[in-house]
């Protein structure tokens, strides 16, 4: 059997499994920052909403459209925007959401609904908040 004589190696690389830096990314999904991803699942009626909350720049997609083009109506976009302006969150989260059955107002709700649930995975401290104003 051949004997390893290179100790430096095996030091090193116990060294760079034991140091951490700022890029591990260690508290991912617990919860505990407002730039945690967030996924949540909201229902209305006949609508179900599979809503994904990243860290970005506050942009919309929802199946595959802008929010703009998918709900035209300036009172469906403040209501699916709404959790997050009540939490004043604008600009700090891109949702990607697939919506299927029900109308437009119900879809509308389930998207509300979940936006919030995801709201709630990234950081468990809004849930008083949400609570109140009637969102969960």
């Amino acid at each position: 059997m051949a004997e390893n004589t290179n100790d430096s190696a095996v030091l090193e690389t116990e060294e760079e499994l034991t140091s951490y830096t700022t890029e591990t990314n260690a508290g991912a999904g617990t919860g505990t920052s407002t730039n945690a991803p967030g996924y949540g699942t909201g229902r209305r009626k006949e609508a179900v909403a599979r809503v994904r909350l990243v860290p970005g720049t506050g942009k919309w997609t929802i199946n595959g459209r802008t929010l703009e083009e998918y709900f035209p109506a300036k009172l469906l976009q403040r209501e699916v925007n709404s959790p997050i302006v009540l939490l004043k969150l604008e600009g700090k989260f891109d949702a990607i959401v697939l919506v299927d059955g029900g109308g437009t107002t119900g879809q509308a709700g389930a998207i509300r609904h979940g936006i919030s649930r995801a709201l709630l995975q990234a950081d468990a401290d809004y849930r008083p908040v949400l609570k109140k104003a009637g969102y969960l």
